[in-house]
């Protein structure tokens, strides 16, 4: 996956369009991801782990079809995809209630599942008595709690996405998300997750990945991959 880039951002559509006439658009490109294979089975629970900016989330992000490669195959059903991120959407100028349609409806729920989920929604979020506020009210963990609460409210297809859904909230309500996830992913889908706790990809996973700067490291046991990775953040600090 390449990403391009503008040596000298331009301020302005009209700038752009200046410079373009001139000549003058000068870019860059990003390597995101490079040459990377993998094959994951039914069933598997596939963690990814690596340092920021190492393409974890754009490999999420093409298997759920949100991204389109700039080449190579991809072999997957994306009717059968769900990519759970938390605050997709959010409008900080909307209150939390109309946050939890806006947020839900591009997630894929319908108005009357939202009707009937609503409650369930606000009290697993346990921000009863804030609803009316709007988001940019919000701490980030007020914000993080209403998003993980939503995107975890419905049925799931059978293949879910997980982009760092578990870093949610203070140490009671990250317990809480972690039941509330175990129960998703030991429930027979493929699950993809991204986690910057190590702890988390070898609680839940059955298998792991370590990407850095958009090649892939190293492929095998949660275990394995995750003490390389420490091994290689430790050397860097």
């Amino acid at each position: 996956m390449d990403f391009k880039l503008a040596v000298d951002p331009c301020d302005s559509l009209k700038e752009r369009v200046v410079r373009g006439l001139q000549g003058r658009n000068e870019y860059r490109i990003l390597h995101a991801l490079e040459n990377i294979t993998l094959n994951v089975r039914s069933g598997e629970v596939l963690g990814i782990v690596g340092s920021n900016g190492s393409g974890k989330s754009t490999l999420l992000k093409i298997i759920a079809g949100v991204l389109k490669q700039t080449k190579g195959e991809l072999k997957v059903d994306k009717k059968k995809v769900q990519l759970l991120t938390l605050g997709t959407g959010f409008d900080r100028e909307l209150t939390a209630k109309e946050n939890v349609y806006l947020n839900g409806s591009l997630i894929g729920y319908s108005k009357a599942f939202l009707d009937a989920n609503y409650e369930k929604i606000v009290e697993f979020a346990e921000l009863e008595g804030f609803m009316n506020e709007k988001i940019k009210k919000f701490s980030s963990g007020m914000s993080a709690r209403l998003g993980f609460a939503i995107a975890t409210a419905g049925d799931f297809k059978d293949i879910l996405v997980l982009d760092e859904v578990l870093s949610v909230g203070d140490m009671a309500f990250r317990k809480k998300s972690g039941r509330r996830i175990h129960e998703l992913i030991h429930g027979g889908a493929t699950v993809l997750m991204v986690s910057h706790s190590t702890e988390t990809i070898t609680s839940h996973c059955s298998r792991a990945i370590w990407l850095e700067k958009g090649i892939l490291k190293m492929d095998g046991t949660p275990e394995a991959v995750c003490q390389s990775y420490r091994t290689y953040m430790n050397s860097k600090s």
